[in-house]
């Protein structure tokens, strides 16, 4: 049915996923309206196109992924045109390295593809104890993403032949130490410097706000002053333990499960040993392992003539450290609480029964067996609260695959209402108001779960008031939910928010004073120091920005210091404005041997990095890249059109 392939579309390429880790970091979501056209190109490789609707997919299936990685993640991150541009970037240097791939003819054999495929962990699990791959396990696996064997294996050929387009950077990069001492010695260079803030706090005081400055910059900021986007819901939850309350196991199923599984559940046998062990490690040489076991057989004959002496000759030849003071008792243990050898070797004894000298990883022990506890096997009724339990449980998950496909096709067939699916299926329907796209704090269940939200806040969902999916929000938890009221986002009247505006406006003005009188101040210090008001003293660098703001440590080594000392002002936004005094210039504190080797190493893969992209950067070039959607600039908030090669 068209559900199933609509509710698994973003698990197709999960497994595909554990080959092919993502190279970047999504930050948001946002619409580019001049390119909504489902047939709109946004960018061009090798005479290949990507159009509007392959970005939106590709983003859509991004968001899906960081979402299954972190469940609570805010949807706000979501709402950004840099994670759009990143998710376009990112579909163009794959297909640049396709492309490249294909003209240098890199080619993936079947022996590098058979290694890779052995080396996933999903796959590795479908192998027998015989090392045999379960062929009908596997096609399964592989069938859950929409893939038969041969298309997943083409992706993962295809995948390890575009890494060798850039492999070569990463093995092949060389830095000598001297170039690393220049570049590292720069780097991590320390400054001592004085700081002054100009706080927005310390004008505050003196910012005047009119009633009609308000208004203005209510009317100028409106966007910033919007309501969330709101609903009112209902929804259905199915979960395995509402499932298991609603199951009666019925006496007939109690005493056939008895019987079939009385000795599986009842308490394991445990056996008491005693032990002499002579070490002979794996790894020793064949000289030292017949050694020692020429001294245990020596050990094992006088055990035999005299076995009332077996505590003492342990006490006096045993080399196990935990037992030879007790005489080599190592009180009672369960089957395979003991390496192999040793287990089956004491469990295959009578009681006081002797072994011969068994070999095990540990070297050679004789056994000489004291105890055997048997457990006594439960009545029927003794067992009934556990038997009763675990049948609960059985037919609980089976009866929630069979109500889970019917809730899942109910919600999607008749998705006008949520009812239907609810007497069907014996569930209560739950109601909620003032739902938001993001989890309120403190609330619990299907409204704390990101996914689920973003379902309901789904177009279907709002505007066509269509049910929507059946959510999994947890292991055995199924969802669905129902828009009943939609709200949108809306701008607030500026009665209800003029505390807002003016709080916001005032401290935009002092912000702005703040900065003015620092660039004042700085004018007047680089003329007459000497009467320049600074903090104390202190050194800093990279590694170590003293609780420095890292734009206070960037601007600082930044400072161009060819005469000391040197003067600079870095705007702080809405924390106001720092005047900064570089008054010397210290050499990069040298760390452990170790560590400078470390740091050399690290230099060499960034390195590497730097030459990796700039090949990048020409096979764009050679490939004609163009990307002719605007991309955002994040300082200003505005777009700047991307003609060629970005």
């Amino acid at each position: 049915m068209f559900d199933f392939v609509r509710n698994n579309t973003k698990m197709m390429m999960g497994l595909l996923f554990l080959l092919i880790i993502p190279s970047f970091a999504m930050f948001g979501m946002d619409g580019y309206t001049r390119f909504n056209d489902q047939g709109a190109v946004v960018a061009h490789v090798d005479g290949n196109k990507i159009n509007q609707a392959d970005w939106d997919n590709a983003h859509k299936r991004e968001i899906e992924r960081i979402r299954a990685q972190m469940p609570n993640v805010d949807a706000k991150l979501f709402d950004s045109p840099e994670a759009r541009y990143a998710t376009l970037d990112r579909m163009v240097q794959d297909q640049v390295l396709v492309a490249a791939a294909k003209k240098l003819q890199l080619t993936t054999s079947d022996a590098r593809l058979a290694r890779e495929l052995q080396q996933n962990p999903a796959i590795a699990s479908l192998r027998g104890a015989d090392g045999k791959l379960d062929m009908e396990r596997y096609r399964q696996l592989v069938g859950s993403q929409g893939l038969s064997p041969e298309m997943f294996e083409a992706q993962v050929r295809n995948d390890l032949s575009t890494r060798q387009v850039m492999q070569g950077f990463q093995y092949s990069a060389f830095t000598s130490k001297a170039q690393a001492e220049v570049g590292l010695n720069a780097y991590f260079q320390r400054r001592d410097v004085q700081i002054q803030r100009f706080s927005p706090a310390e004008f505050l005081s003196k910012v005047q706000v009119s009633e009609d400055d308000v208004k203005a910059y209510y009317q100028s900021n409106a966007a910033n002053f919007k309501s969330p986007e709101s609903a009112d819901v209902e929804y259905l939850v199915l979960d395995l333990e509402s499932v298991r309350q609603n199951i009666t196991v019925n006496e007939a199923d109690l005493k056939t499960y008895y019987e079939q599984n009385a000795q599986k559940m009842a308490a394991k046998e445990e056996r008491r040993a005693s032990h002499i062990l002579i070490n002979a490690p794996k790894d020793a040489s064949a000289a030292d392992k017949q050694k020692a076991k020429t001294k245990a057989q020596e050990l094992l004959d006088q055990v035999r003539k005299k076995p009332a002496a077996f505590a003492e000759l342990a006490k006096q030849n045993s080399q196990d450290p935990g037992s030879a003071s007790k005489g080599g008792d190592l009180d009672f243990f369960p089957r395979g609480a003991m390496v192999k050898p040793f287990d089956d070797a004491a469990f295959a004894l009578k009681k006081s029964e002797i072994s011969e000298v068994i070999e095990s990883d540990f070297g050679y022990h004789i056994i000489l067996l004291t105890d055997i506890k048997t457990p006594k096997t439960k009545s029927f009724e003794e067992m009934r609260p556990e038997m009763e339990a675990e049948l609960k449980k059985q037919q609980a998950q089976r009866k929630f695959a069979e109500l889970a496909e019917t809730f899942t096709n109910g919600v999607y067939e008749q998705a006008e209402s949520l009812k239907p699916v609810a007497e069907r299926l014996k569930l209560t329907v739950q109601k909620a108001s003032q739902v938001t796209r993001n989890p309120a704090q403190g609330v619990k269940g299907p409204l704390a779960n990101s996914k689920f939200l973003q379902a309901l806040f789904s177009e279907d969902a709002t505007q066509k008031r269509r049910n929507t999916e059946a959510v999994e929000i947890g292991p055995s938890m199924l969802a669905a939910g129902h828009v009943v009221s939609y709200t949108p986002s809306a701008t607030r009247p500026l009665a209800d928010v003029k505390d807002q505006v003016r709080k916001q406006l005032e401290q935009e003005r002092a912000a702005n004073m703040a900065r003015e009188a620092g660039k004042a101040r700085l004018a007047a210090w680089k003329v007459n120091a000497d009467g320049a008001a600074l903090g104390a003293s202190l050194v800093i660098s990279r590694d170590q920005p003293q609780n420095q703001m890292p734009a206070l440590v960037d601007a600082a080594l930044r400072t161009y210091t060819a005469t000391l000392p040197a003067w600079t002002g870095v705007d702080l936004g809405e924390q106001g404005y720092a005047v900064i005094r570089v008054n010397k210039v210290l050499a990069r504190e040298l760390d452990s041997k170790e560590k400078v080797q470390q740091a050399q190493q690290q230099y060499t893969q960034l390195w590497a990095a730097a030459e990796a992209q700039a090949y990048l950067a020409q096979l764009k070039q050679l490939l004609k890249v163009e990307i002719v959607v605007p991309k955002p600039n994040k300082a200003t908030g505005k777009t700047e059109l991307v003609s060629k090669n970005e």
